[in-house]
């Protein structure tokens, strides 16, 4: 398989490329499908693989053997980073390819205060140790961790830098990886506001850590004040609506059949007309991660107190889709 390095420029400077070579696939097409092909296995696809919301519990000692995993937004260097959970989930996850899909590392605010306790560096090393196992790690950086962007191209310790890339499922669909910091027009024309919205939301995070040491004291699993707000008031609502379109515009502007994408802190996985459209969520909140199975189909999982799928791509040929055994 190739990934594809696309700047974020390419709409207006289409000789901006890049391309590294990945690991071929397990299963490889003797040819590319027409455009009319594509739409028409797409819409089939729709009726084979509904996205379901199962909310099915599993435990750590279940296999996790996945194609793919993407993770973003972990924004080390703040207290509100749930390093602990990502090492655990690191640590029993296997794949072939690991997407870090920006915001990593949180420069915004370090600049402000130094905050670096010994998790976030066992956590950081753990995926030196996966790249250095033969894990295909890439990363996509965001908008607090943007000066990485100016390595494009280059690799640390085994870990490859590209602004965006083409991720193709085993099933043949192609997806958009990008951090999605691009199409938020608050970041993009407005920093100021974006930093003062970012430290309001640090607040909220800060509260959200004695509100859950309550909830813990009186037997309670974790739960995210922050997530309840955003989804309740209608501005955040709305902001997240443009956010997906403006993405899924992007993606039927690159010809491709989904985008994958962090940024805003909510996961999702849901068609926006005739482009899949997912959200890996974080790890300051929801602690969530995408993974992509053997048979291509995407699901996310949450990792903390109680560990549960949260929504799943069900294909036809699979007779339970939230069943971690058909990961393996």
């Amino acid at each position: 398989m190739r990934v594809t390095s696309i700047h974020a420029d390419a709409a207006t400077s289409p000789t901006k490329k890049t391309e590294g070579r990945m690991r071929q696939p397990v299963e490889r097409r003797s040819r590319r499908k027409s455009p009319a092909a594509a739409r028409q296995n797409r819409r089939a696809n729709d009726r084979r693989a509904p996205i379901i919301r199962s909310d099915a519990p599993f435990t750590r000692n279940d296999p996790l053997r996945f194609r793919s995993i993407w993770i973003s937004d972990v924004h080390f260097g703040t207290r509100a980073c749930k390093a602990e959970f990502l090492l655990d989930f690191l640590e029993r996850a296997r794949c072939e390819r690991l997407y870090l899909v920006g915001d990593m590392i949180d420069f915004w605010n370090l600049k402000s205060g130094w905050y670096w306790p010994a998790t976030h560096s066992k956590a950081l090393q753990k995926i030196m140790e996966m790249a250095a196992r033969g894990v295909e790690v890439i990363y996509v950086p965001g908008n607090h961790d943007e000066l990485f962007r100016d390595y494009t191209g280059s690799v640390f310790a085994g870990v490859q830098v590209a602004p965006q890339v083409i991720h193709e499922t085993a099933d043949g669909r192609r997806f958009l990886v990008i951090h999605g910091d691009e199409f938020d027009s608050i970041v993009k024309h407005s920093k100021w506001l974006a930093v003062l919205g970012s430290g309001m939301y640090d607040f909220l995070l800060y509260a959200n850590r004695w509100v859950n040491f309550v909830r813990r004291r009186l037997g309670f699993t974790y739960w995210s004040l922050a997530a309840y707000l955003k989804h309740k008031v209608k501005n955040a609502v709305n902001y997240i609506s443009n956010f997906e379109q403006a993405l899924a515009h992007e993606a039927r502007r690159q010809r491709v059949d989904g985008v994958i994408c962090g940024h805003i802190h909510k996961a999702a996985l849901e068609y926006v007309g005739d482009v899949l459209y997912v959200n890996d969520g974080d790890w300051v909140e929801s602690c969530t991660a995408l993974v992509e199975r053997r048979d291509g189909s995407l699901a996310v999982l949450h990792w903390a107190d109680e560990c549960r799928w949260l929504l799943e791509e069900s294909h036809g040929r699979r007779e339970e889709a939230s069943t971690i055994g058909e990961a393996a």
